[in-house]
């Protein structure tokens, strides 16, 4: 565990990318099995102790010393796992030596509701203050030390020199501490025998756009839409659902688990249907709509009726044992066509090709396209084979331009990890009438990114020195500072007193010299939602 303390704690104080890797990776390459697994599988959010939640370090902090002195501490530290590491009291007499990762995994998973109050403690006397802070993110999950997913397989992959695209193709058969994929990377042992299992492929990704310019002779524009990017994947009579990110989703959308019965891995968008069932967007609803069936364990029959899903099918990797991905584009597509008539109709269809004279001609269509299933356009290499990851010059991504509105600032919480003793994450809102007559401003949106490290800085003075009200780690200021604010689209809402909720806000400029009675009317983003 102390090694994986100090892993942790350089993580945290480390910016350079290439730095995290090689720290990654030499811990990986000098750590045995399994202690170096279950730390892979916390960097990597693959664990999961249903017993500790943050409420329970705060409950033994409120036992172990002044509570007003840790209410006040975690204010200002601004992180549960760093005030409590430090604030936690020295054990009072010799105690049993620190404990292995897998020792305190082990511990971990055993725990209950009812015995954590008495086990975790004495875990935590074991350890010092940086063995605790480590013991305390493991434990409760979420670790916010600056490391993804992708970033910890990546190292993963510099430790033993495979290559990252095959690491995430395994990963997903696989269950902590990964002892198949230590045995075929650090010692040579055959892949992972993935079996006759539906398994997850990592997708192919796409560049921003930004200023370059494409030839249509040698590339093909598509929608891109406002759903998830998923991948259904049928293998030994069962089928999977996979987000992005590979999570399992099948249990949420059972009907499309049911959709697939033939071999395949298909890549597409998941959308449920709209009311409408013409237009540009082809009968998909907003995103609006498809939240309400996203991270349910358990879906009614109301909620299947009343919010059908599918998927507008992008690509296809493999029918039937045969693998597609180094074929190019247009043959895929082919293929893709002529799979369509296996699949249900209510259940999957085709992203259109949009076809366009010339690139001029495709960005006036782009500019013209509002629906709220549309999130601009994808365009793709006519020859490019499906490669994991990104990679330069095969597909780019045309996000239309975003919808802009002018913002006040209502309220400001302390950040984690790095930003954690700044105010840096911002609600704002819109008045409901004319702040003239006394209207009222209604949060309409919170936004942590947009600006840089020196606008930060300065929003941070501000929040301190306009502070009119505190909330535990959350401050009111005074209704003075504007905020243009960007998003991609507005959507009615019963969860918020405003009735609206913003997709994608983001700070887009910092207006100090916009009077606040100056901005926008909360009737100015109704008109923006569409039925």
């Amino acid at each position: 565990m102390e090694e994986f303390a100090a892993l942790v704690d350089a993580l945290v104080y480390t910016r350079s990318r290439n730095e995290k890797l090689r720290l990654i990776a030499e811990y990986l390459r000098t750590t045995p099995d399994p202690d170096r697994g279950w730390a892979l599988a916390a960097m990597t959010d693959g664990l999961s102790f249903p017993a500790v939640k943050a409420s329970t370090i705060r409950n033994l902090m409120m036992e172990r010393v002044d509570p007003v002195l840790w209410v006040l501490s975690r204010d200002f530290v601004g992180d549960t796992a760093e005030t409590a590491s430090l604030l936690w009291p020295e054990p009072q007499a010799d105690v049993t030596p620190p404990p292995s990762v897998t020792e305190a995994v082990d511990a971990l998973a055993s725990m209950t509701r009812v015995s954590v109050m008495a086990e975790l403690p004495k875990l935590l006397d074991r350890l010092d203050a940086t063995g605790r802070y480590a013991l305390i993110k493991l434990s409760t999950g979420g670790m916010r030390i600056g490391v993804s997913a992708r970033l910890a397989k990546t190292a993963f992959a510099q430790a033993f020199g495979v290559a990252v695209e095959d690491v995430e193709e395994y990963w997903h058969g696989l269950q902590p501490p990964y002892a198949p994929l230590f045995a075929w990377a650090a010692d040579g042992a055959p892949p992972p025998d993935s079996g006759d299992v539906p398994l997850f492929r990592p997708f192919m990704l796409a560049h921003p756009l930004d200023d370059v310019v494409v030839d249509l002779e040698d590339y093909v524009a598509e929608w891109k839409w406002d759903g998830i990017r998923v991948q259904l994947v049928h293998a030994g009579g069962e089928t999977r659902l996979y987000s992005r990110t590979g999570d399992d989703i099948s249990g949420s959308f059972p009907e499309m688990a049911e959709a697939l019965t033939f071999p395949a891995v298909l890549d597409g968008e998941l959308l449920v249907r709209g009311s409408h069932q013409g237009g540009a967007a082809g009968g998909a609803a907003s995103f609006n709509a498809l939240q309400q069936r996203l991270g349910r364990k358990t879906v009614s029959a109301r909620m299947l009726s009343e919010y059908p899903a599918f998927v507008r099918l992008y690509d296809v990797l493999i029918i039937e044992g045969e693998d597609l991905r180094e074929l190019p584009w247009h043959a895929r597509r082919a293929r893709l066509e002529a799979l369509m008539p296996r699949l249900p109709s209510e259940r999957f269809d085709i992203s259109a090709v949009v076809e366009a004279r010339h690139f001029e001609h495709l960005a006036e269509i782009r500019s013209g396209a509002r629906d709220e299933a549309i999130e601009g356009l994808m365009l793709k290499r006519r020859d490019s084979p499906y490669v994991a990851g990104r990679r330069t010059g095969l597909w780019y991504k045309w996000k239309r331009d975003p919808l802009l509105v002018d913002c006040v600032l209502m309220y400001a919480q302390r950040g984690n990890g790095k930003r954690s003793s700044f105010y840096s994450d911002y609600t704002f809102g819109c008045w409901d009438g004319d702040p003239d007559t006394g209207a009222e401003l209604l949060p309409v949106g919170k936004a942590y990114f947009g600006f840089t490290d020196e606008e930060l800085k300065q929003i941070d003075r501000y929040v301190r020195n306009h502070t009119v009200n505190r909330f535990g780690p959350v401050r009111e200021t005074d209704r003075s500072l504007v905020f243009e604010v960007a998003f991609d689209s507005v959507h009615a809402s019963k969860r918020h007193k405003s009735g609206l909720a913003m997709r994608f806000p983001r700070i887009s400029r910092i207006r100090w010299d916009k009077p606040a009675e100056e901005a926008d009317r909360v009737d100015a983003l109704r008109a923006l939602i569409r039925d």
